[in-house]
């Protein structure tokens, strides 16, 4: 990984998480500070507990209060959720501010940006709290274009077969 650049997995294809999340077990044995923060997932138990088992090298957060996905809850719990994800996305530029890790994950960001929760503006906000010695990776399905812009490597995942 390149110091302080922004890498980002997106696409239709299955492993997207998967790459951010071996970029997290590489840079927190070359003794790293990394913070994975989680969104639209909800918040599932048996996942959740298993991250947290990496800690102290390896951060997990989910802001999500629902065990079920964003898209499955009803309009009142979504508009809950939005404001958990928010929090979410306040403590990341809080993350990005204090220099409190070399890797930030952003764990289907993207996609917070595709539902309107969050508009690209919002998110460019938080990568400009970023240090030259902080490196961002984000996910999600699909790349708005003002976010490919912030990019300093793209990686479009996709499935063949």
């Amino acid at each position: 990984m390149e110091t302080g650049s922004v890498q980002i997995y997106y696409g239709a294809g299955c492993g997207k998480t998967d790459a951010a999340l071996g970029n997290a077990l590489i840079a927190a044995s070359e003794n790293k500070n990394v913070i994975i923060i989680q969104f639209l997932k909800g918040k599932t138990g048996d996942h959740i507990q298993f991250m947290q088992r990496l800690e102290p090298e390896i951060r997990f957060f989910c802001f999500e209060k629902s065990e079920g996905f964003y898209e499955e809850l009803t309009q009142e719990e979504q508009e809950e959720e939005k404001l958990n994800m928010k929090n979410g996305l306040n403590f990341a530029k809080k993350v990005l501010v204090t220099g409190e890790c070399n890797l930030l994950i952003l764990d289907e960001i993207l996609g917070v940006i595709d539902t309107g929760i969050i508009s690209a503006e919002e998110l460019k906000n938080v990568l400009d709290c970023k240090t030259e010695d902080t490196e961002i990776i984000m996910t999600g399905r699909c790349l708005n274009e003002s976010i490919r812009a912030m990019a300093d490597r793209i990686y479009n995942i996709s499935s063949e077969k």
